[in-house]
């Protein structure tokens, strides 16, 4: 089955517009976080996020770790999606899933060792999707994605092979290596934010080679 394709790190309606017509299932909107890019305000994720058709993704990358924190920044974004990009506590997911029943949860797993495989089986009972990415929660300051960095994709089979809901794979993606990801991982779908870019801005050309690689896998 062909991986789907988020486009992550979306700073304006021109580059969702642009996202989509090459074929992306769905876009990322990242809030305030410690570290990384692609850093937009909220109100423009919201503008950005009502303009996208159906049935479009729309994620909302947030940082918030409390039930609280997590609803209001969503109440504010109004995305379909909500990803998180640090640990929350499984009691918040739960509030989560009843304040928001029809809006989506994807958890992001930072890929580091083994013990991120037993993270992510865990919480895959109460999410709808698990991004695995590379980063490190456990830092000063913490990188909770946007590293450009690729990590051990042999962990990220097994945690594929070890959950029962789709597995989406990023980190360090790129028109040179996306082939090799997919036949190394099989995810159910890709996130792509800085191989993709020059200068931050997202690139036609990568944006299509990146594509087209990704028929060729």
């Amino acid at each position: 089955m062909k991986p789907r394709v988020k486009v992550c790190c979306i700073s304006s309606k021109e580059e969702a517009q642009l996202a989509i017509h090459y074929g992306a299932s769905a876009i990322g909107l990242v809030g305030k976080m410690p570290s990384g890019p692609g850093v937009i305000n909220d109100k423009l994720i919201y503008e950005i996020a009502r303009n996208v058709p159906p049935p479009i993704g729309t994620f909302l990358l947030t940082s918030e770790t409390t039930f609280e924190n997590i609803l209001e920044h969503h109440l504010i974004a109004q995305t379909n999606t909500i990803q998180l990009v640090d640990a929350i506590s499984i009691e918040a997911l739960k509030k989560i899933r009843i304040a928001l029943p029809g809006i989506k949860l994807v958890q992001v797993i930072h890929v580091i060792n083994e013990e991120s495989v037993a993270e992510a089986i865990q919480i895959s009972e109460y999410v709808d999707a698990i991004l695995l990415d590379s980063g490190n929660p456990n830092l000063k300051i913490k990188e909770l994605g946007g590293t450009g960095k690729v990590h051990n994709w042999k962990l990220s089979r097994k945690i594929r092979e070890s959950i029962q809901i789709p597995v989406f794979l990023a980190g360090g993606l790129n028109p040179e290596n996306v082939n090799q990801a997919i036949q190394e991982v099989e995810p159910f779908g890709l996130d792509v934010c800085s191989g993709i870019r020059n200068d931050g801005k997202l690139d036609k050309i990568k944006l299509e080679s990146f594509m087209k690689n990704i028929d060729k896998a």
